[in-house]
């Protein structure tokens, strides 16, 4: 029962944008942190960004410090990560996650669901 679906993945040139939404269902999402992480081609899946679950925390991994925001809305069960000035190295494929209650994480040992991902490829 429990969902997590993101979505807004797709082919940018180098220096655009993309916002990839994920809407959860089935859980508590307003008590757990979220999470964005990625998987080059490759290579194993990485650490993106968390969020808190009243937003009062933010982390990023430095590779997309000042151009990635995460954030969220709790009314609509939904995260959000903001994605400008891409560049190729930031091609993947994009899965958000929710942590157990009150927690946020760079770690993926803390998330308790997952989503299936959504592509995300930057070409040069």
């Amino acid at each position: 029962q429990v969902q997590l679906v993101e979505s807004g993945g797709g082919l940018v040139q180098a220096g655009g944008s993309l916002r990839l939404s994920c809407v959860a269902s089935g859980l508590s999402f307003s008590t757990r942190g979220m999470g964005w992480f990625r998987q080059a081609p490759g290579k194993e899946r990485e650490f993106v960004a968390t969020i808190s679950w009243n937003s009062g925390y933010t982390r990023y991994t430095d590779s997309v410090k000042g151009r990635f925001t995460i954030s969220r809305d709790n009314a609509k069960n939904i995260v959000y990560l903001q994605m400008n000035n891409l560049k190729p190295e930031d091609t993947g494929v994009y899965y958000c996650a929710a942590t157990r209650a009150f927690s946020h994480s760079a770690y993926d040992a803390e998330y308790d669901y997952w989503g299936q991902g959504t592509q995300v490829t930057v070409s040069s």
